[in-house]
């Protein structure tokens, strides 16, 4: 058994980002990780279109959707992390929110790195607002078919922070703790980013699909999701590091727990909402 513990805390250290180099190019499995997530969510909203006839969308207004949601996804995740996350260096650095080069020290190459997911989630509501106000389609409906897939997609998403060795979790004497290559004190580490690809993308999967049916008010299980997301990375984010340039804002609390309550608040409003129009 000990074998296996010291395998398992140091199998960080062991992983590479990079698929493959040629010259400068990589490719690294977190934006491979992107793909597969969006690859799955779409590949189960066509299943859920094929044989769950309630869905007054064509596929190739899913397709379309599904293009301006990605879209809307990039720029909110990465406009929420400038926002909630270091919104005074990027007040000082505002090329840096767009070009993939740090000007603080001269000009490095780094890459556009820094993504919120509460901006993502922002992000993928506005696009699809938007494209369904203009193609006369219910967001309500679209929100039900696309909501219970997603779970899925994100799990890929958090597999990617967790082979690039980031977004790594408080510091544990517990033997599930790892080695993180780019934690500053060698120290084990809660695998926070395992337990979000769990919880917050296996566990609530297998939620919303299996209640993806229940006699519910339309629009309703973007609701349950603000809810069950919310709770399940509120208190993940216990055992998460919290970012080192903000820490905790309020008392023990992280800003993704913060971000998190007004999930839960905002799905609890909006379930009642739905009920009381559902009734009128």
């Amino acid at each position: 058994m000990g074998e296996f513990w010291s395998w398992w805390q140091h199998l960080p250290q062991h992983l590479s980002p990079v698929i493959f180099q040629i010259g400068s190019f990589k490719l690294q499995y977190y934006g491979l990780m992107y793909i597969v997530a969006f690859a799955i969510t779409y590949g189960l909203v066509i299943y859920r279109l094929k044989h769950e006839r309630r869905f007054h969308v064509s596929r190739q207004q899913v397709n379309d959707l599904t293009t301006v949601i990605i879209l809307g996804l990039m720029i909110g995740a990465r406009l929420g992390y400038v926002v909630f996350y270091n919104l005074a260096y990027y007040l000082k650095h505002p090329l840096e929110i767009v070009l993939p080069f740090e000007f603080s020290n001269g000009i490095t190459f780094t890459g556009i790195s820094g993504m919120s997911y509460h901006g993502g989630l922002i992000g993928i509501l506005i696009a699809g607002w938007l494209y369904t106000k203009k193609n006369s389609i219910s967001l309500r409906d679209v929100a039900d078919l696309y909501i219970p897939g997603i779970p899925l997609g994100y799990t890929f998403g958090r597999l990617g922070n967790f082979i690039n060795g980031e977004l790594y979790g408080r510091i544990t004497t517990a033997p599930i703790g790892m080695y993180f290559p780019f934690s500053p004190e060698k120290a084990l580490r809660h695998p926070s980013q395992l337990y979000e690809a769990f919880f917050e993308g296996i566990f609530l999967f297998a939620v919303m699909w299996s209640i993806r049916k229940v006699s519910a008010p339309k629009g309703a299980m973007l609701a349950f999701y603000l809810i069950g997301y919310g709770l399940v990375r509120f208190f993940i984010e216990f055992y998460r590091e919290p970012d080192a340039h903000i820490g905790f804002v309020v008392g023990f609390f992280s800003m993704g727990q913060l971000l998190c309550a007004g999930m839960i608040a905002s799905g609890v409003f909006l379930f009642f909402y739905l009920r009381r129009i559902a009734r009128d």
